[in-house]
């Protein structure tokens, strides 16, 4: 898969917007991508899986609930991998738990996750994966919106890469 071919299907299933966005930190934006758009597109989350697996290898991937369970699912289905999903908030009922599905203590962690803007929310699974064992050094990401995710994610000792980034993206008009 290269970049050309995921920019053409993530602007055919209309995932790239423009206008006026508040956004998920509380800024406010002059473009938008629809996780929602391209994550429910077959097109777009078969290239999404193909683009994940060249770069997981064989370790366990984890899961940002909610828009990075469709890229782990296909990603698990792609590679073969296991996964777990990394919840932003725990339930008040059944196990209560943060991280839902099989985890060793010291097991290798990947993190994929849809859009990074500040990186907060994959930063705070990386904790939530750390405090349930595992290691995780790597967070992979679809779009790397270049808003600071990257530096707040070294803060933490991982590795931010992105399959695009929003320079990518918008410049292929």
């Amino acid at each position: 898969m290269t970049n050309e071919e995921l920019i053409a299907a993530l602007r055919d299933a209309d995932a790239v917007k423009y206008g006026e966005f508040e956004l998920s930190h509380g800024g406010t934006s002059d473009y938008y991508v629809d996780k929602y758009l391209f994550e429910t597109n077959p097109e777009c989350l078969e290239l999404i899986a193909e683009a994940f697996a060249e770069r997981v290898g064989d370790t366990k991937l984890a899961g940002v609930a909610l828009g990075g369970v469709p890229l782990v699912a296909v990603t698990s289905v792609e590679t073969g991998n296991p996964y777990v999903i990394a919840r932003k908030q725990q339930k008040e009922y059944g196990t209560a738990n943060l991280i839902e599905g099989r985890l060793e203590e010291g097991e290798e962690v990947v993190v994929l996750e849809d859009i990074a803007t500040t990186g907060q929310s994959a930063a705070d699974a990386v904790e939530a994966l750390r405090e349930a064992g595992a290691t995780v050094n790597r967070v992979l990401v679809v779009v790397d919106r270049e808003e600071g995710a990257t530096e707040n994610l070294a803060d933490y000792d991982v590795e931010l890469e992105s399959l695009l980034t929003a320079t990518e993206l918008l410049d292929a008009e």
